[in-house]
């Protein structure tokens, strides 16, 4: 018998209910719940279009305020590949997050590179160290996603 695909698992299965009560309870108290994981990091809710299916999706992820950009880590996905939030935003111009007290914003995303990422690794890391955790059994470099203000 075929093993099943990894994203109908028992833990995926778990973690779309999870993300779906995180986003419903986010977004009826304005992020008073559901915006801090597990009492600590910030969560915001990125807004995106599935590149395949072309279905409207929101991710719960934790982010760093780095005023006036925001910053993301795309660390769920397996140990070997990138999650689909992280494709899905790559290939979009623009997205639109929420973010606790309501306040929406189009973002621009971008990958930092080099410098740029092991600074703004390292203050992840501060707000959530699972992070550092996780990079040590994974094969990839986990990408840090810089979100800029869009204008449009």
């Amino acid at each position: 018998m075929p093993k099943p695909p990894a994203s109908t698992s028992p833990y995926w299965k778990l973690q779309r209910q999870w993300a779906r009560l995180n986003t419903t309870l986010f977004r009826r108290t304005r992020g008073k719940v559901g915006g801090r994981f597990l009492g600590g990091a910030p969560v915001l809710l990125l807004n995106h279009v599935g590149r395949k299916s072309g279905e409207a999706r929101t991710s719960p992820l934790i982010y760093l305020d780095d005023s006036p950009r925001l910053v993301v880590v795309a660390s769920k996905g397996g140990t070997d590949t990138h999650p689909a939030w992280f494709h899905n935003l790559m290939a979009m111009e623009s997205a639109e997050v929420e973010l606790p007290g309501g306040q929406r914003r189009r973002v621009r995303p971008r990958i930092a590179e080099q410098d740029e990422r092991a600074a703004l690794w390292e203050r992840v890391v501060a707000i959530y160290p699972p992070y550092a955790t996780y990079a040590t059994y994974t094969q990839r470099q986990i990408p840090v996603v810089v979100l800029e203000p869009a204008g449009d």
